[in-house]
């Protein structure tokens, strides 16, 4: 390297759409350029432009080839001796096609972005961690979810290649978390050191005023004149515990509709069934908007509008966030940003690294008590008072998750692996 200047490479199965990796990632992208880094992309479905990325499909987890390898892998205790070769002859694979990215690129650095954390494609965890422990190439490994916070992991026939690969114990791994919890358990299961760096929004710059295209996103719900959107602003998946916010708005006596903003997503249908089950049962309006609500604004096939979430937002009288469980929680972080009040189930993380930061919000502690829902109502009819718990919100998650906070990691980052020279 001659200069300062580092040439960083983002590692995973999937850089596109928005989901909480891929956006957490574009978030440290934008402050790593700031600090006058560039950055290049290894995945295996890629939105990023085509001249700072490698694109290699089957690393996607998506895949029909790792779907099938994952599916074998995670259904029994016995590995047969096809699995094993199919999944090293994988990681050659993998580990020839990242050698060859980091000398396309002159990568300086590598950024594994969950592909060392949780096991959707096993052989690119063991691709990474052996490319490591043959050349000692520094990396940050950005752990999102571990697979011991998954039951879907628990049951597996590879217990070797977690051990051996999520998350890897090399010295030139820094390790970072999201949680406090994520990085008690990495460093008693592992030994390893880790720092923790929460997921953070562009606090320093307010969201933009509704512009004239958001302005008719209430009509085309077919909301009716006072009736209030209650935004769900999450995939339809078990641990988001959707049923609470069904419960909480029949419960409410006002006039409103449940918006969902994203589809199921990976882990089957079977929970959106029964949602809509209950909505049903709970006589509660639930519109399931997906189809509508993507990453870019357009028009659907039959000429409607397509909207994004964050046209959304600044249209929900109040967000729902009954999450289970939660490595950090995006939502709630977007929900703040809008000046939205929000209603939240006390997730453990929530509980441990958020809520003793100071934030004014509707709580509840896995049911809806009566307490909430008055606090709710409120919330929907005193606008003094929301707007109040809003300000309060802004300002506690400038002060701890604002991108200055996550630039304030990164610096110091870059300066224990190069000295002060690379840190910006």
């Amino acid at each position: 390297m001659k200069n300062s200047s580092l040439r960083i490479g983002f590692v995973s199965t999937r850089f596109a759409g928005t989901d909480g990796v891929s956006l957490e990632t574009e978030k440290w992208a934008v402050v790593f350029k700031k600090l006058g880094h560039s950055c290049y992309y290894f995945a295996g479905l890629c939105d990023r432009p085509a001249e700072v990325s490698y694109v290699v499909p089957n690393l996607f987890f998506h895949h029909p080839e790792m779907e099938a390898l994952h599916e074998e892998a995670f259904n029994q205790t016995i590995r047969s001796p096809q699995l094993t070769r199919k999944i090293q002859e994988y990681k050659a694979y993998f580990k020839d096609h990242l050698q060859k990215f980091v000398k396309h690129f002159e990568i300086d650095l590598l950024v594994s972005e969950n592909a060392l954390s949780i096991p959707v494609n096993i052989p690119l965890g063991m691709a990474i961690s052996e490319f490591i422990a043959e050349t000692g190439f520094p990396v940050i490994a950005h752990h999102h979810d571990m697979y011991w916070e998954r039951k879907r992991f628990l049951v597996n026939c590879v217990w070797d290649y977690l051990t051996m690969a999520f998350p890897p114990a090399f010295p030139s791994v820094k390790h970072v978390v999201i949680n406090s919890v994520a990085g008690q358990q990495l460093s008693l299961r592992t030994g390893a050191s880790c720092r923790i760096v929460p997921n953070v929004m562009d606090f320093e710059t307010p969201p933009p005023p509704l512009d004239e295209y958001a302005q008719s996103l209430r009509k085309d719900l077919g909301l009716d004149e006072g009736e209030k959107l209650i935004l769900q602003p999450t995939r339809v998946v078990q641990r988001k515990g959707i049923e609470h916010a069904i419960e909480l708005v029949s419960r409410l006596d006002i006039p409103a509709r449940l918006v969902i903003s994203h589809a199921a997503g990976d882990e089957g249908r079977e929970y959106e069934h029964r949602v809509r089950d209950y909505a049903k049962r709970m006589g509660v309006n639930t519109l399931f908007v997906s189809d509508i609500i993507q990453e870019k604004r357009g028009r659907t096939p039959d000429g409607r509008k397509i909207y994004t979430l964050y046209d959304v937002y600044p249209h929900a009288d109040l967000v729902t966030y009954p999450s289970e469980i939660e490595g950090f929680g995006n939502a709630f972080l977007e929900a703040i940003y809008f000046h939205r009040p929000i209603v939240v189930n006390r997730y453990s993380i929530y509980e441990i690294d958020i809520k003793p930061k100071g934030f004014q919000v509707i709580e509840f502690d896995g049911f809806i008590t009566e307490q909430s829902i008055q606090q709710a109502r409120r919330a929907l009819k005193d606008a003094e008072y929301a707007q109040e718990m809003c300000r309060v919100n802004y300002r506690v998650a400038r002060k701890h998750y604002s991108f200055s906070v996550l630039e304030m990691h990164l610096k110091a980052l870059l300066t224990e692996i190069y000295g002060i020279n690379h840190a910006g």
